[in-house]
């Protein structure tokens, strides 16, 4: 399998993983550089030589991969590691002496935000179109099919998101517990009954991000009676819908206008959701100061973390 393959298989499964790529070689090398290895949670794809080199890079990238696990709202940063392939030199996985230097890039792969619009009309289209240009998982929910033909999609054909179209006649909420953890949820269909259904559902389901509902004032101080007398909810489950939503401040009322609003509104939220990862992150390592001095041998640039000192390799 391709390496572009790999990568697509992880998109599609909604795994992480890391791209490793032989970025330089100095003498003897066993992969020249451009040689490219995926390397999932269990398997790989590929390889950029094998042996130590090979296995530490695997190692690292799991360790990537594990970081990413443990805080899924961080950003993981591209990693540089040196190896020198001579018989001075000795690491975890053996001794590689072909007599050169080779420089390993380890970049993450992750996994992809996920967002779902209830209610593809014309506000609906207008999102999709932005948000389909975004790399994100983009699910498109419609009870009325006229709304999800080829013909009318056609618009997203040259889509950057991966395009999910549900097409769901009766329940449309039943879809909430098909998307993926975290997804943020967006409500704008065409009947009012269905919106507040949508609302009450999303209120149940577990583990979804944002829940968005378009609509005006009025609509929202009904929906937010039914939600707590007919739906039991009690009010901080539902100040968890946002509305209206997008950026406040934006009056028009063109689709094209609104859908700009929420879709900006929506890329801030992400931004805001990468923030307090990196915060988190930030606040892991304070304190731990560590030169290339102190880690024999290896070099990583541009790092949020280090190798461990037992994996690295001096550069003769």
């Amino acid at each position: 399998m391709s390496w572009v393959a790999a990568v697509a298989r992880l998109r599609a499964r909604r795994e992480p993983g890391v791209l490793v790529t032989v970025a330089t070689v100095r003498g003897h090398a066993p992969r020249r550089a451009g040689a490219k290895l995926v390397v999932g949670r269990t398997e790989t794809w590929g390889s950029i030589g094998g042996g130590n080199i090979e296995a530490v890079a695997i190692d690292r990238a799991r360790e990537l991969i594990g970081a990413a696990a443990a805080e899924p709202e961080s950003e993981s940063e591209p990693e540089l590691m040196e190896f020198a392939l001579n018989d001075k030199v000795t690491g975890r996985h053996g001794v590689q002496c072909c007599g050169g230097a080779v420089t390993v890039l380890l970049e993450p792969l992750p996994v992809v935000q996920a967002v779902a619009v209830f209610g593809v009309g014309h506000v609906g289209l207008e999102l999709a179109r932005i948000l389909a240009r975004l790399h994100l998982d983009l699910h498109l929910v419609d009870t009325r099919p006229d709304m999800l033909t080829d013909e009318r999609l056609g618009v997203l054909a040259d889509a950057v998101a991966q395009v999910h179209v549900h097409h769901t006649p009766l329940l449309p909420e039943a879809v909430l517990a098909e998307l993926p953890p975290g997804a943020h949820v967006l409500i704008m269909t065409h009947d009012h009954a269905e919106d507040a259904a949508l609302c009450d559902a999303a209120l149940r389901t577990a583990g979804l991000g944002s829940i968005g509902l378009i609509g005006s004032s009025a609509k929202w101080a009904r929906f937010r009676q039914r939600l707590a007398t007919e739906g039991g909810h009690d009010a901080a489950a539902i100040d968890r819908i946002k509305t209206p939503i997008g950026i406040s401040g934006i009056a028009g009322k063109e689709p094209a206008t609104i859908a700009v609003s929420v879709a900006a509104d929506l890329l801030r939220s992400f931004e805001r959701d990468s923030a307090k990862g990196r915060a988190v992150t930030s606040q892991a390592v304070t304190g731990q100061a560590v030169t290339s001095q102190a880690v024999t041998g290896q070099t990583v640039t541009g790092a949020v973390r280090l190798a461990r000192a037992s994996d690295a390799l001096t550069v003769a």
